[in-house]
């Protein structure tokens, strides 16, 4: 068969050149209709980075009607001429320039991210242990910034990424690095905003302000306006705890203590350093979300170390609990067993005693026990000590009428005189006497021993101990050096923290009636307004100085002065 020739060859028949594809006349489209309408597109989405997204609702209903709106302004220009339409183009020149938004190239430096927006810092709480709610994994942790839940990882395979991709919560904090990261995106937010929450996370406070804590008077207020003093915050009674609470507030009122825990870098010390320290810090908080700390984090370490002697649901001693934690931080600072002042710990609170033993005769009378003889031979003795224990006298058995509501008391002065070098006590078959030795640490712990056990019962001594603010002279108690102190001289103290005991009674169905639980306090004094406050837990309020000795003291933080001469301020 024959095949019909073509009446023109193709490129006669096609002169004009292949047209363009269909993505890139949209896009021209696009742009065209882009710059005329320039009012509109100053409100079109732009991302952050200037790239069109793929399928962005905005950017796709433009591209679908951007040949339409081509056609219809071809339309236009045939209906209206450029010359009739001059008059209302320099009104409309006039309207924009009076309602265009200035057009930003870029977005303003630090406030570049979206869903910064869902953060709920109201139930924000970083005290308790960094254990994630899943897997109860304490490595890579994130804590979700919009419930507050902590969770592992941020990788595709992570509860975190889960999290985000379920509930729809985006934004998470590394307690480690404390980076913000978007999830699932994966990307870091850096974000000014933010910082807020950092510093809450791991509150640092500079040098210069640490140094000043207690020379000026400064208040805060946190999330929902409530003002608090930094120092005097209420710490959480989660079961039975108090006894932990009352010595963490006390040592956090060392200033020695606390600023070498607020400002070193203790990011290579132990587990329980860094929480200490972690606390601390909190505690001192200047801006934090709420007036309160929970000691969790701590805690949790305290009783992993000490083989839960001493945990969060039972309640132990807070002198036993004390000297516990006071040796275990001196090991984990690099200190020495054998060697003094190998640390903080020491420096602060380690002095040094003389103890002089002597065998008790068979000879001696009920009145000669506690008489040193001199023919004999005296042992003495040189020990190293961090808490000093005082021995109260024993309370009355029977008490006529008249005096049945009186409460026993003894100065702190007669109860030191166990210190004197003269007093003796006995002690299994031998007697015993104490004199301490020159120097004196700067801050002398004192433990008041109220309760003694024996084969049936524990018993407490209800006795009162009367004691000076300030300007306890301790001369009477150290052995003359004069090559370390002036014969003569006093050595003025002045009291720092005050650890009460008070007794509850509750009631109880049992044969044995009613028992009694005890319930700890602190009272601290705020140096820069020179008041006192006491702390319960979480409840904090003002106390007047001349009721401080109406408690039942038993653990007491006294100040050595520095300089100056007499009993006026130290």
């Amino acid at each position: 068969m024959v095949k019909r020739q073509a009446e023109d060859s193709l490129e006669d028949a096609v002169p004009k050149a292949s047209p363009a594809s269909k993505k890139a006349r949209v896009d021209d489209g696009f742009e065209d209709q882009e710059q005329r309408n320039g009012l509109n597109s100053k409100f079109s989405y732009a991302p952050a980075n200037g790239q069109r997204p793929e399928h962005d609702f905005t950017y796709g209903k433009s591209n679908l009607t951007a040949a339409e709106h081509e056609d219809k302004s071809n339309e236009d220009e045939a209906v209206h001429p450029p010359e009739s339409r001059h008059a209302e183009d320099e009104e409309d020149e006039e309207l924009s320039a009076y309602f265009t938004v200035s057009r930003q190239t870029a977005p303003t430096e630090g406030y570049s991210d979206l869903y910064l927006d869902t953060i709920d810092r109201a139930v924000l709480d970083f005290d308790f242990e960094k254990l994630c709610s899943v897997s109860l994994s304490n490595i890579n942790v994130y804590a979700c910034l919009v419930c507050g839940k902590y969770y592992q990882g941020r990788g595709p395979k992570s509860h975190a990424y889960f999290h985000a991709l379920e509930i729809g919560h985006h934004v998470y904090v590394n307690m480690q690095t404390k980076k913000v990261y978007v999830l699932p995106e994966g990307y870091e937010v850096k974000s000014k905003s933010l910082e807020d929450i950092k510093f809450v996370v791991d509150p640092r406070l500079p040098k210069e302000d640490v140094m000043m804590l207690d020379k000026v008077v400064k208040d805060a207020w946190d999330l929902s306006g409530k003002k608090y003093r930094p120092g005097f915050v209420g710490m959480n009674n989660i079961k039975e705890n108090d006894y932990f609470n009352a010595v963490i507030q006390a040592l956090a009122h060392i200033p020695p203590l606390r600023n070498f825990f607020m400002l070193e870098d203790l990011s290579s010390k132990s587990e329980l350093v860094q929480r200490f320290s972690v606390l601390i810090r909190k505690i001192w908080n200047t801006r934090a979300f709420k007036t309160h700390v929970s000691p969790h984090e701590l805690i949790q370490q305290v009783s992993r170390q000490s083989n839960k002697k001493y945990d969060l649901l039972h309640q132990s001693d807070p002198v036993e609990f004390l000297s516990w934690f006071l040796g275990n931080m001196h090991l984990a600072l690099g200190g020495s067993k054998t060697k003094p002042g190998t640390s903080i710990i020491h420096s602060v609170f380690q002095g040094k005693l003389k103890i002089e033993s002597q065998q008790i005769t068979a000879k001696a009378d009920a009145g000669d026990r506690l008489r040193f003889e001199e023919a004999a031979e005296v042992i003495v003795d040189t020990m190293r000590y961090l808490i000093l224990t005082l021995d109260l006298p024993p309370a009355p058995l029977f008490q006529d009428e008249i005096d049945r509501n009186i409460i026993p008391q003894v100065p702190l002065t007669s109860i030191l005189s166990k210190y004197d070098g003269r007093t003796a006590q006995e002690h299994l078959s031998m007697r015993k006497r104490y004199r301490l030795l020159h120097p004196l640490p700067p801050f002398l712990l004192f433990h008041i021993k109220r309760f003694s056990i024996n084969k049936f019962v524990s018993e407490r001594n209800p006795t009162i101990v009367t004691f000076p603010v300030r300007s306890l002279d301790m001369a009477p108690y150290v052995e003359p050096n004069p090559g370390l102190h002036p014969p003569g001289e006093p050595i003025w103290y002045d009291l720092v923290a005050n650890v009460t005991h008070e007794a509850v009674r509750t009631r109880d169905d049992s044969v044995e009636g009613e028992a009694e639980r005890k319930v700890w306090r602190v009272q601290m004094r705020d140096r820069a307004r020179d008041e006192w406050l006491q702390v319960q837990d979480l409840y904090v309020e003002r106390v007047a100085t001349e009721t401080l000795f109406t408690k039942e003291s038993y653990l007491m933080v006294w100040e050595r002065r520095r300089g100056g001469k007499g009993k006026g301020r130290g």
